[in-house]
Formats: structure tokens, C-alpha cells, sequence
């Protein structure tokens, strides 16, 4: 027959284990997020949110985006919850919008994307590449939907 162990060592080891059960968790969710992270830098594609507002129609909202893409990047495949706006600020950006043949856009050229149109945007160009996106969306969605 074992020994009985003390109340106090029984504490002891469940403090311990359930320590060893905390680290395990947040070292699977730091990998998570860093994962996450090595994703976007792959891919390469900077977005820096400028301005977002409510509008005067219920439930919708326009959200202005700066989009970078550096050389041969490409956007794989998306939608949005609403229509785009695309005005190329520099570079050559490629979109192939489902349906549709291929448009290439250059500085000061603008894009018309309808709402839920599956597309996507590859810089072509020798450089860097960007844009300024201007989204009229559904208000608490998800701005970009990648597609499954």
C-alpha cells in the first residue's frame, strides 16, 4: 500500500500542474500569433488604416486604407462587404476581378470593385507598389474576406 501523501503536497503538485497546464497554453498561443505575423510578413503587404466613419445610410461605413505592396507580391484571391474604390498611388498593380479580364492600373488610375466581387491584386511592377482604397462597406464585418 503508498504511503498517504500530506494535504499539503497534494496542494503542492495540483499548484504545479496546473502551472505546467498555463505555460503550455500561452506558449501555444504565442505561437499562434506569431505564426500569424510570419503569414503577413510573408505575403508582404503593408495596410495602414487611415480613416473609418460612419455614414449617413444605416449600417454602412467608409473606411480608407493605404495598401503596399512590395515587388511581386500578390493579394491572393478576396471579397469585401461592400463596393471599392481603388486609386493607385504608385507602381503597377495587376487586379483580376472574377469575370473579368485583367485590368493593370498605374499611378493616378482608379478601379471600381462591386460589392463581393471575388479578385485579386498583384504588383507588376519593378517597385514598390500602392494604393488607396476607399471601401463603403457593412458596418462590423470583416473588411476583407479571404476566399476558402
Amino acid at each position: 500500500m503508498p504511503p498517504i501523501a500530506s494535504a499539503g503536497t497534494l496542494i503542492k503538485e495540483v499548484r504545479v500542474k496546473t502551472t505546467r497546464i498555463i505555460a503550455v497554453v500561452v506558449l501555444l498561443a504565442v505561437s499562434g500569433v506569431a505564426l500569424h505575423v510570419a503569414r503577413a510578413q510573408q505575403e508582404g503587404i503593408t495596410r495602414t488604416d487611415l480613416q473609418r466613419h460612419d455614414l449617413s445610410v444605416p449600417g454602412r461605413e467608409v473606411v480608407q486604407v493605404r495598401v503596399d505592396f512590395p515587388r511581386g507580391v500578390v493579394a491572393p484571391k478576396h471579397s469585401h462587404p461592400g463596393e471599392e474604390i481603388v486609386y493607385a498611388i504608385e507602381g503597377l498593380l495587376e487586379y483580376q476581378v472574377e469575370g473579368k479580364p485583367p485590368v493593370t492600373l498605374k499611378a493616378g488610375e482608379v478601379l471600381f470593385i462591386p460589392a463581393g466581387a471575388v479578385h485579386a491584386v498583384r504588383n507588376v511592377g519593378s517597385g514598390n507598389a500602392a494604393e488607396l482604397a476607399t471601401y463603403i462597406v457593412e458596418k462590423g464585418k470583416p473588411l476583407v474576406v479571404p476566399l476558402k
